[in-house]
């Protein structure tokens, strides 16, 4: 797996490196500055006066939850939020015809013997393609506080082209839109609701921590395998990331492989042009359906809280 810092490449080139494998990693801007500020500002309106890198130590972890379930809705709904996402991408070289993105998420993982489940969910290993994500999204990912190698994201480069035995098939994204997302909140000491895992174990070496600056995005592909680090920083981190796709890889189906996704669904409904804010449109969306959006009555394009 290739690490480019501030690469000097076009949009194209990019994307073609990203469904490689590779990953980039790009200096803060001043969009991706103002982000990561608001998601501060929120942040610590939210939980003042307590240190929000220290919940664990001052505050219950009922009463957190019940903050983060109302804090993380708040980020992604903000009027300014699709403001500095689409400041970010013209920053770095996206057409803003041809580039979709989805609204971002604000990510919390604390030391895991605070809270590990539901709303700060700690993710074992995955792709995204097992969520129903396409082959041709790209990930945006940058942490709101500093981070370190003992609270950051993990990359498990020997599974880019290595198929892992997982439980994707039985993952649809509209089902998890009806059934599940909503009930974040809900899981405190456990997370009960059914997510894509590998079903046998996996070696977790080599693996690759990128430990990136305040506001400086990494950019991996959605067929990555990748996980939550267990955190022994003894500091919250907080993240933001949010997904893109571009057009003609949509209507051409470029995209990286899929060596193992059996996931249902797509998240093609979910991804709004940089001008205006529009949908994809449905006959480019219409190549990703499996039809299974037809067997639920939630709408697919019901807005994300937390996966």
């Amino acid at each position: 797996m290739n690490v480019f810092v501030d690469p000097k490449m076009d949009d194209a080139k990019r994307r073609q490196e990203l469904y490689r494998g590779s990953v980039l990693v790009y200096s803060s801007t001043p969009s991706s500055i103002k982000l990561c500020e608001l998601a501060r500002e929120l942040i610590e309106e939210a939980f003042r006066p307590f240190d929000p890198l220290k919940l664990h130590e001052n505050m219950p972890v009922e009463q957190c939850v019940k903050i983060l379930a109302e804090l993380k809705p708040r980020f992604i709904h903000h009027d300014k939020s699709k403001e500095y996402i689409r400041g970010m991408l013209l920053e770095r070289g996206c057409d803003p015809e041809k580039t979709y993105f989805d609204v971002p998420r604000l990510r919390s993982a604390f030391p895991s013997d605070y809270l590990a489940s539901g709303i700060a969910f700690a993710f074992h290993p995955h792709r995204d393609t097992w969520y129903s994500a396409p082959a041709n999204q790209i990930n945006w990912w940058m942490p709101v506080y500093d981070i370190y190698p003992e609270n950051c994201m993990a990359f498990h480069p020997r599974y880019w082209d290595e198929a892992v035995q997982n439980s994707s098939n039985k993952y649809n994204y509209y089902a998890w839109n009806r059934e599940n997302r909503q009930s974040a909140a809900q899981h405190i000491k456990s997370d009960t609701r059914e997510q894509p895992r590998p079903l046998g174990a996996l070696a977790p070496d080599p693996q690759v921590r990128v430990v990136a600056n305040v506001a400086s995005p990494m950019l991996f592909s959605a067929a990555q395998l990748h996980s939550t680090v267990p955190n022994t920083a003894g500091l919250t981190r907080f993240s933001i990331d949010f997904r893109i796709v571009h057009l003609d890889d949509v209507w051409n189906k470029v995209g990286a492989p899929n060596v193992d996704s059996a996931s249902t669904g797509t998240t093609m409904h979910d991804y709004l042009r940089l001008t205006d804010y529009s949908h994809l449109p449905d006959e480019a969306v219409a190549l990703y359906s499996d039809e299974s959006e037809t067997t639920f009555t939630a709408s697919p394009t019901t807005a994300p809280v937390e996966r």
